[in-house]
């Protein structure tokens, strides 16, 4: 579209929002310049480029380690919310609909804590007896399951209210499918974006936690943001390189995602 057919009010609209992405992405270019500088200190331009403080990252098993671990809490408790929350939500929505507006109020709990004070009183019930878990993955994996049920709710049950639940399981068992393979066959399948935008949302969230990962787990178990904030006092460089290798990896999960969701709906 021409700057003749937007008109001047057109125009002006897009000139502020390229003007405020650039503004958000200034921070972003000025770490990804810092990362690569050999050194850049008293001058307005680094005075070389390098590779260095790159291949130190990725050459380091204490990063690779905490890279996995935080890999594997992540999609540990994505998986268990999926499990648990999309047969909760079938429920709900199909047989019992004026509960949506309790679930609605119900499922945004977890943001009504401050994760210290979860943690206190996490560390206090786990911390020993029968269920001793602090310092374990799977205390992580409960409290992000908690995290991440707010994130997977509302994305999923916009969906679900967009495809019509209720026509779509009356039509498919009109045509003979049960309870189970219209929810299976007909309802999931339309989920599948819905149930997209939910797991990106919560794992780039997810991925991201610190305030459980410090307080529950430390350096017993430690996650990208513990090795992050334990390496604060390294070189700047270094934790610049860290900073962009993880804003790269969710861009570049967040684009194969979007790729493989196209392929599909086509």
């Amino acid at each position: 579209m021409s700057r003749a057919e937007l008109g001047p009010v057109g125009v002006y609209h897009r000139v502020v929002v390229y003007l405020l992405f650039a503004i958000l992405l200034l921070p972003l270019l000025g770490t990804l310049i810092y990362s690569i500088a050999s050194s850049w200190s008293a001058t307005i331009l680094p005075s070389g480029f390098t590779v260095k403080w790159y291949v130190e990252l990725w050459s380091d098993p204490r990063f690779l380690h905490s890279f996995g671990q935080s890999l594997l809490v992540c999609v540990g408790s994505l998986i268990l919310s999926v499990v648990l929350i999309l047969p909760l939500l079938f429920v709900v929505h199909y047989h019992f609909p004026k509960l949506d507006a309790l679930m609605n109020i119900l499922i945004l709990l977890p943001f009504a804590v401050p994760p210290v004070v979860s943690s206190v009183g996490l560390l206090q019930l786990y911390g020993s007896g029968p269920f001793a878990m602090v310092g374990t993955p799977w205390i992580l994996i409960g409290c992000y399951f908690t995290v991440a049920l707010p994130f997977m709710y509302r994305a999923i049950t916009n969906n679900l209210q967009a495809i019509n639940l209720r026509d779509l399981m009356d039509s498919a068992q009109l045509l003979g499918a049960s309870t189970w393979q219209a929810a299976f066959l007909v309802v999931l399948p339309n989920l599948r974006k819905g149930l997209m935008v939910a797991l990106l949302l919560s794992f780039s969230f997810l991925f991201g936690e610190f305030v459980f990962a410090n307080i529950l787990v430390g350096t017993r178990y430690e996650t990208l943001q513990v090795y992050l904030n334990n390496m604060r006092n390294s070189s700047g460089h270094f934790t610049s390189a860290l900073v962009i290798s993880y804003f790269f990896f969710v861009l570049v999960l967040t684009w194969a995602a979007n790729i493989l969701n196209k392929d599909k709906s086509q």
